[in-house]
């Protein structure tokens, strides 16, 4: 369990305004619309921003109306019903998850107030350096390695030039996955709607257990560059073999190659592991590894 905080430094003429208050962009998405909750369980005040990410003064207004300490910004385009969206609405693509996301930073340095960017781990492919199965992952000071969709083309872009920001957390989330199998955009929800999945270990975001983390890093003003992934990697076998063994025991995939995928969707994937001994050291009591298969989940 995530340990508030406590500020020890708070006196009784400060207990009128209060020492938390977030701003949330991204309301309609799967991560912003879980923040909520979890601020109302730790009785955070929040709103949820009204402005667009690539208005300037929709944002500026935002911040004079609701009067942040911490701004999270979980906004973007990820594409539906998946990235190979963005590679014929590029310019869509660019105008959320690059300009608007340094418009939001920009605003929020501006202001003095930190941004929580929940970004993305898809912007590393096995290498010769990391390879596949070895347990080597890439780390937060590694340089992106995979450009192969026009997704992970913006997300590796924006985050150079974030990293320019002195007020930005940037979290880098794969392949989430949580306990609402409902949610179509679950990772263990996608490989069940599938006949044919490729067999390769990748790192992944369990939100259950990591969303809260964030809350917490908001709360130690945590800034740079996390790998925001349980520890381990884990095939999409393994999980749907643990799919069929709680859920559904008549359950049944197949396996294809990467070349055989590749027929069938327009952009490429990446696969990867990624360490998350950086975010284990500064929170070790919060976060489990992957394998055996994260019991939050099924």
């Amino acid at each position: 369990m995530v340990v508030p905080v406590e500020n020890s430094s708070m006196n009784s003429s400060q207990t009128l305004k209060p020492s938390l208050k977030f701003l949330i962009y991204g309301r309609t998405g799967w991560i912003g619309g879980l923040l909520g909750p979890i601020c109302d369980k730790e009785g955070i005040p929040y709103e949820y921003g009204s402005g667009r990410l690539e208005e300037r003064s929709s944002l500026v207004a935002d911040i004079q109306n609701v009067k942040p300490t911490h701004v999270f910004n979980a906004a973007g385009v990820t594409g539906r019903p998946n990235v190979d969206w963005c590679e014929s609405h590029r310019t869509e693509t660019i105008r959320t998850n690059v300009a608007g996301t340094l418009n939001l930073a920009d605003v929020c340095r501006e202001n003095g107030l930190l941004m929580i960017n929940f970004a993305s781990a898809c912007i590393f492919e096995y290498d010769a350096e990391h390879p596949k199965g070895s347990g080597i992952g890439f780390k937060e000071e590694d340089v992106p390695n995979f450009a192969g969709s026009f997704y992970s083309k913006t997300k590796a872009m924006v985050e150079e030039l974030l990293k320019e920001y002195d007020n930005v957390c940037i979290l880098r989330v794969r392949m989430p996955i949580s306990s609402d199998l409902n949610n179509t955009r679950n990772l263990i929800t996608k490989l069940s709607l599938y006949n044919k999945v490729v067999n390769i270990p990748n790192s992944m975001t369990v939100y259950d257990e990591l969303l809260p983390v964030a809350v917490e890093m908001a709360k130690r003003n945590l800034r740079g560059v996390w790998n925001f992934t349980n520890p381990g990697a884990m095939s999409h076998n393994e999980i749907l073999e643990m799919y069929k063994e709680y859920i559904d025991r008549d359950f049944k995939w197949s396996n294809f190659t990467l070349e055989e995928q590749a027929k069938v969707i327009v952009a490429a994937r990446c696969s990867n592991e990624m360490d998350a001994s950086k975010l284990k050291k500064e929170f070790p009591e919060c976060i489990e590894d992957l394998s055996p298969f994260h019991p939050k989940c099924l």
